[in-house]
């Protein structure tokens, strides 16, 4: 197999045939924020395809439930064709795999987040060679953006317009509207 320039496609030789360099950007996306966006666009120019991996774990505690963050996540990514919505359980890794994917994408906002995130991108190496993890410095705009302080910040009526996008604002304002 050759290698294109940067990468964005594996000629195979014997058949002629291309393959798309696909990705998945696993997260709880609750709920989206502009940042993971900023990650998103940034990261197809370096991905064919990105899957948005929604992690389904029922022992954690979300504001929105599975079906909002999907419906949030489509309304938010509608304009890009080679983005493809999806949930999972278990190891990222394993989803990778499944999914045929060769990267796992990942933003970084601070020191803090390289810290986790290199571990688990060593274990997730550990598990599975095949599967790379591929890490995004989040632009300077959205490095102190997190879905829990804008959940936090709107939940005591703080203003996070242009922080996430408008379907994301309007939900969360119904969430913490008072009764």
């Amino acid at each position: 197999m050759l290698i294109a320039e940067f990468g964005f496609w594996i000629e195979n030789l014997k058949g002629n045939e291309t393959m798309q360099r696909v990705a998945i950007y696993p997260g709880s996306f609750d709920p989206v924020t502009n940042g993971h966006l900023d990650i998103l666009e940034r990261g197809l120019k370096l991905f064919d395809k990105i899957i948005l991996a929604i992690l389904t774990n029922p022992k954690k505690n979300f504001l929105f439930t599975l079906e909002q963050r999907i419906e949030m996540l489509e309304e938010s990514v509608k304009e890009f064709d080679n983005v493809v919505i999806d949930t999972f359980d278990g190891l990222t890794v394993d989803f990778a795999a499944q999914c045929n994917a060769q990267g796992i994408l990942r933003g970084l906002r601070a020191l803090s987040d390289f810290e986790y995130e290199f571990q688990l991108a060593l274990m997730n190496r550990r598990l599975n060679r095949e599967v790379q993890t591929v890490f995004l410095m989040t632009g300077l705009r959205w490095i102190y953006t997190s879905s829990s302080i804008i959940k936090e910040a709107a939940q005591f009526g703080g203003d996070i317009n242009g922080m996430v996008p408008p379907i994301v604002e309007k939900k969360i304002k119904e969430k913490f509207a008072p009764n």
